[in-house]
């Protein structure tokens, strides 16, 4: 499906346009994002997420008002790393432009392997071999790879590998991630826009360097992490729609993101 028809889909459906049906291309959205509360995961190093009730019910005045306060790290739950988080200079989570968190994209399934291996590295030839299947990953795509541990989510020691807190649990991580080598492939042979995993992190579990990190943000790649709900989508032909909080100067931040699938 031409990509400019798809974008006009998106909007006739935020608008409500009442033409869509015959103008553009039916189709439905799927919430690819976890709910922030007390049980949203983080790295055990992190704030986690935190809220205060500051009124609920019936005011003075006779009506209904609710409101709450609430904090958290950048990064934690279904959230955007900014390439500045692994790259000196580069942009910060408010920087980063629209169309490089908007666009069409794939969903690399290797959860086979993945969950056969906690440690899992996604290779090169993972992604050659699912190009072999479903057809070249093409300039500007939005990649989300898939490891199936979103069914593990929340609980932290099946997600995770520990449910331990703290700078001593990080050794005791465990779960898949993107090799080094294949996010420069990526990054520099398929010139990808943007990249998502449904785990904690970009890097697998027992990585000490964050090497993936490191050439993704060098390329000013965003990264989604903790992406939710990845099952029952196609391969293929989605557009995905991933906005963070707009923190200024933010090395990341909570991340809404959706896919578009056309019918």
């Amino acid at each position: 499906m031409n990509r400019t028809l798809i974008l006009f889909a998106i909007v006739a459906v935020v608008s409500g346009c009442q033409q869509r049906q015959t103008m553009f291309p039916q189709g439905t959205w799927h919430d690819l994002s976890y709910d922030f509360s007390e049980e949203t995961i983080y790295w055990p190093t992190a704030d986690t997420f935190k809220r205060e009730k500051v009124f609920y019910g019936l005011t003075e005045l006779g009506y209904f008002y609710s409101a709450n306060n609430f904090s958290a790290a950048e990064h934690g739950g279904t959230h955007l790393d900014s390439p500045i988080h692994f790259s000196s200079g580069r942009i910060t989570a408010d920087k980063i432009p629209l169309e490089r968190l908007i666009g069409p994209g794939v969903i690399v399934d290797v959860s086979k392997p993945a969950l056969a291996d906690r440690d899992y590295l996604i290779s090169r030839q993972d992604i050659e071999a699912w190009e072999a299947k479903h057809g070249r990953i093409g300039k500007g795509m939005i990649v989300l790879l898939k490891t199936g541990y979103g069914k593990f989510y929340p609980d932290r020691m099946k997600y995770m590998g520990t449910d331990e807190l703290g700078p001593l649990a990080v050794k005791k991580l465990h779960f898949p991630g993107l090799h080094p080598d294949a996010a420069s492939f990526l990054a520099k042979t398929r010139q990808i826009k943007a990249v998502g995993i449904d785990t904690p992190s970009i890097d697998r579990g027992q990585s000490a360097e964050f090497k993936t990190h490191q050439i993704l943000a060098g390329e000013d790649i965003p990264i989604f992490e903790n992406v939710a709900h990845l099952d029952g989508l196609p391969s293929t032909g989605i557009f995905v729609v991933a906005l963070p909080m707009k923190i200024k100067d933010g090395s990341g931040g909570p991340l809404r993101i959706a896919a578009f699938v056309p019918r």
